[in-house]
């Protein structure tokens, strides 16, 4: 006999991964209760002991997600008194993992308009973990105004996030890591910018 915690668990992962199923091809408006838990092989007796509405399911869904994004983000420096940034390894960047987990729901944030804001609201959550690691930083430059380089950071993290997502995920997680532990060592100010074919350049930007 299966443990009432667990076969509760059970019970809301496929309510969840039914509805996920549903809104990538129909419309959250449309679809009913009865099409979630038809879709998940369950009863709607199942559904109501567990959520009153489509509405609250959908809601502890993105909490779950969001939940586990900022527990992600938050894991190279969970389980140590000092995290240098220059050491980070792919092992301990676990964002991409996250996103790899839940890519249905990601595809369906990035590529529809069925949960309106909701990249926002990402956006605001990694801001948000930004400005709490900027605190505990002793050396950040003070010329610097913590709340742009918050967004910057946040902004600049989930633009990777919707490149992999709209590219079908044609990079493993680990290769998205490597690509970010490379973007953040890497010292624009060394750079050096060729601008002698400034008109060809403007062409292929504009077309």
């Amino acid at each position: 006999m299966i443990p009432t915690n667990r076969r509760i668990r059970k019970s809301k992962k496929e309510l969840k991964d039914a509805l996920i199923d549903l809104m990538e091809t129909k419309d959250f408006k449309k679809i009913t209760i009865t099409d979630i838990v038809t879709f998940a092989d369950l009863n709607r007796g199942t559904f109501y002991k567990h959520y009153q509405t489509k509405e609250e399911l959908l809601n502890e869904l993105m909490d779950d997600i969001m939940e586990d994004l900022i527990t992600s983000f938050k894991e190279p420096y969970l389980h140590t008194d000092t995290f240098i940034i220059g050491e980070l390894t792919t092992s301990t960047i676990r964002i991409f993992e996250h996103v790899a987990t839940y890519a249905k729901f990601y595809t369906i944030i990035v590529n529809s308009n069925v949960l309106p804001g909701f990249q926002n609201k990402i956006c605001a959550i990694l801001k948000q973990l930004v400005q709490q690691h900027l605190e505990a930083v002793s050396n950040h430059n003070k010329n610097i105004n913590p709340d742009l380089f918050a967004s910057y950071n946040a902004y600049a993290l989930f633009g990777l996030i919707i490149e992999w997502v709209q590219s079908g995920f044609k990079y493993t997680s680990t290769h998205m890591a490597e690509q970010l532990i490379e973007i953040l060592s890497y010292q624009s100010n060394n750079a050096t910018i060729n601008t002698s074919h400034k008109p060809d350049s403007l062409v292929i930007l504009i077309n």
